[in-house]
């Protein structure tokens, strides 16, 4: 209450006073009036404030629950269920070092699928499961463009859980996976994380005549870590079906004691492409992977763009094709001038579709033809040229 505000009711109350005093009634009530109207007012005044409400009241709650004991119990249940389908592997060799990695039970008829540099070049394979069975494998089929391989137990069927693939094409980024292997010899070790990316683009284990290495189709990313030891194990989605098959992780070097430094990133074969090479390997021991016949950037810069003088940043551009492979038989056009782009000359083709599916990269172009296509199938590309859209028919071969 202010000062003046109390000046004015000691001043009312000496006039009512005096008043009273006087005798001089109307005048009184008239004071009176005005003193009952200053006191509410300085009620009013001196009335304590409301409460200011909660912050947190006020904050939106969150969009998703955080884990629960269900949560829990299902990533239990998940390894309870999974994990007698996965086996540890031990291979050695006369000419090579020993190797110890991961694979997983896919049939009753015994046989594991696994990554071929598991088991590349060793002669003697054992197989491990987590039941305390003990087996010699043999080596079914190959494959070192998507590093599968297929090898066979001889077991009561009784003593086999195989797991099931399911479709990496409904992966989601950001969904929860589990990954269970046996890094650096300890078996049957778990490691949940998410699907950090889908479709990535590796090179895989095939040297082409040139000097490079062919791509290896369709991989997951993932933050579940995925150590040495872990190569040829399940990704997992909380189903408990096999979206991908543990490859590799990317590192940042070795320690002077020879280990390697994880980065926090793994990469695992999509099911898809596993559900495709898989089936081939067991029935004639190899498969035939796709192959175009060109040379092609994965991605285009804005200073690429300029510099190879392409009308847009997205699709494929064809910097050179193969002579006499499908490229070239189906009349696409590499690079043939001059360029400021290491190792990519301008003047070349640019996919921009492929069966009429538009593609804005390498890796969307060519996860679609080996998911999709096999050796003898057509298919058929979009491509601008000086300004023009034109459609050419590819017969795809089988890699070299």
């Amino acid at each position: 209450m202010s000062k003046k505000t109390i000046q004015k009711i000691i001043a009312l109350v000496i006039v009512f006073m005096v008043l009273s005093a006087c005798g001089f009634t109307s005048l009184l009530n008239r004071a009176a009036q005005q003193v009952k109207e200053i006191q509410s007012a300085v009620e009013k005044a001196i009335e304590p404030t409301a409460t200011p409400p909660v912050l947190s009241q006020e904050l939106p709650k969150p969009s998703f629950e955080p884990e629960t004991d269900a949560n829990q119990s299902l990533l239990e249940a998940l390894y309870e269920h999974v994990s007698p389908g996965v086996v540890s592997i031990q291979a050695s060799g006369a000419q090579t070092d020993g190797s110890q990695g991961t694979g997983f039970v896919v049939d009753t008829k015994g046989h594991i699928v696994t990554n071929f540099h598991v088991i590349n070049g060793r002669d003697v394979i054992e197989v491990h499961f987590q039941s305390g069975l003990k087996s010699y494998a043999t080596l079914i089929g190959s494959d070192i463009d998507s590093d599968l391989a297929v090898i066979k137990v001889d077991v009561d069927p009784s003593a086999l859980v195989p797991l099931v693939f399911g479709d990496s094409d409904l992966v989601k980024v950001g969904q929860t996976v589990a990954a269970i292997g046996n890094p650096y010899g300890l078996n049957g070790t778990m490691t949940v994380g998410v699907v950090s990316a889908r479709g990535r683009v590796l090179d895989s284990m095939r040297q082409s005549t040139a000097g490079g290495f062919f791509s290896s189709a369709d991989t997951i990313q993932t933050d579940a870590l995925i150590n040495p030891g872990n190569s040829g194990g399940p990704l997992l989605n909380l189903q408990g079906e096999v979206i991908g098959v543990n490859r590799a992780i990317r590192s940042s070097g070795i320690t002077a004691s020879g280990d390697v430094i994880n980065t926090g990133i793994g990469f695992a074969i999509s099911s898809n492409v596993a559900n495709k090479v898989v089936p081939a390997l067991i029935e004639k021991g190899s498969f035939e992977y796709p192959y175009l016949g060109m040379t092609s950037l994965s991605n285009i810069s804005l200073a690429m763009q300029e510099a190879l003088e392409l009308p847009r940043s997205t699709g494929v551009y064809i910097s050179s094709v193969v002579a006499g492979g499908p490229a070239e038989k189906a009349g696409l056009k590499g690079g043939s001038q001059a360029s400021q782009v290491y190792g990519h000359q301008k003047g070349g083709d640019l996919v921009i579709a492929v069966d009429g599916i538009p593609v804005k990269d390498f890796s969307e172009m060519f996860n679609y033809i080996v998911i999709n296509k096999n050796p003898g199938e057509e298919v058929v590309f979009r491509v601008l040229r000086d300004g023009k859209e034109i459609d050419l028919t590819l017969v795809v071969e089988a890699r070299r």
